[in-house]
């Protein structure tokens, strides 16, 4: 029976799924979106959410338990010097899962993960939608027409 066992495997022994999650979270921190399946972006996100966590306060501990699971030196000072300076006011909810359908080989359900506080094109576009009015169906004249409708009334 499986009680209270909430880890999916992933169909890999435990040193190929830890050697694979560290390369996925490691990719992850340096460009800041990459695309996966579905059950791998889960599990990353339990991963990955502590280490970010960690990353907010800069200590000397912290970093060497972050390299403990990354074991990429780059990705640790990407992740203590940008991530974690724009993440340091959230609670929490680092990551999103975007899912891009299913993959045409065996269709394994797609997705793209990414850093919430770095998609510009999501911010950007929240900023829109907050400052747009409401718009009316019908078109506004143009200064021609305007013009034209002018000179027919002084004409009659």
């Amino acid at each position: 029976m499986r009680h209270g066992k909430k880890v999916n495997h992933l169909g890999r022994t435990s040193t190929h799924r830890k050697a694979m999650l560290s390369n996925m979270a490691s990719s992850l921190i340096l460009a800041k979106r990459i695309t996966t399946t579905v059950a791998k972006a889960k599990e990353l996100r339990k991963y990955v959410e502590p280490l970010i966590t960690r990353g907010k306060e800069d200590s000397m501990h912290n970093r060497r338990m972050v390299y403990s699971y990354l074991c990429n030196k780059e990705a640790v000072t990407e992740l203590f010097r940008t991530i974690s300076v724009k993440v340091a006011k959230r609670p929490g909810g680092y990551t999103r899962i975007l899912k891009t359908g299913n993959r045409l080989g065996d269709a394994a359900e797609m997705c793209m993960m990414e850093l919430v506080d770095f998609n510009e094109l999501m911010i950007g576009s929240a900023r829109i939608e907050a400052t747009r009015s409401t718009r009316t169906r019908r078109s506004k004249k143009k200064a021609t027409d305007v013009a034209a409708d002018a000179e027919t009334k002084k004409d009659e």
